[in-house]
């Protein structure tokens, strides 16, 4: 009777202690309003070719991933993109706004998963991006500032970033 006493305390003990940092910030349509506002968007399906994909990876240097990311269209050639890439452990939903030129308007976390490196969030860290194109650098460290303790997190939104700039250029112009 003991034992089992104990080890339902020990089990307790080990599932109050697991943290649960699952953050939602934005909803897609919140996120849309935030970096696109007053412009109507349609979702434009995305069905990208084995030679697309390779093109992409080979312009950004980064892996295509499992999920296609989603595609909104304005009227003026504005997009909207959600993408997810991983921070250290958990996945980062992010969004990001192309004008019609291909440049960035602006990105937003929308859900962050987590414990630690949810600095990414920062208008500031986050409005570096705004201007950048398929031509741009892109480096963690260089024209993108790091954000201590949020390395891996910073890196890997970068990296995403950079891989949306190549889709664009590559299969949404």
């Amino acid at each position: 009777m003991e034992w089992q006493f104990l080890g339902s305390v020990a089990a307790a003990t080990v599932i109050l202690t697991v943290p649960a940092h699952a953050t939602v910030y934005l909803t897609v349509e919140q996120a849309q309003q935030a970096l696109l506002p007053g412009i109507a968007l349609t979702a434009f399906p995305l069905h990208l070719s084995d030679a697309q994909k390779a093109a992409i990876e080979k312009q950004s240097g980064v892996a295509m991933g499992k999920s296609a990311p989603r595609v909104w269209r304005g009227a003026s050639g504005e997009l909207f993109i959600v993408d997810e890439v991983i921070g250290k452990h958990e996945y980062i939903t992010y969004a990001v706004a192309l004008g019609g030129d291909g440049a960035v308007r602006g990105i937003e976390i929308m859900e962050y998963r987590e414990s630690y490196g949810y600095e990414v969030r920062n208008a500031e860290w986050r409005h570096q991006f705004v201007g950048k194109t398929a031509k741009a650098a892109l480096k963690l460290d260089g024209d993108i500032k790091n954000i201590g303790g949020a390395t891996l997190s910073c890196r890997h939104v970068t990296d995403g970033v950079k891989r949306l700039l190549a889709l664009y250029d590559v299969a949404l112009k």
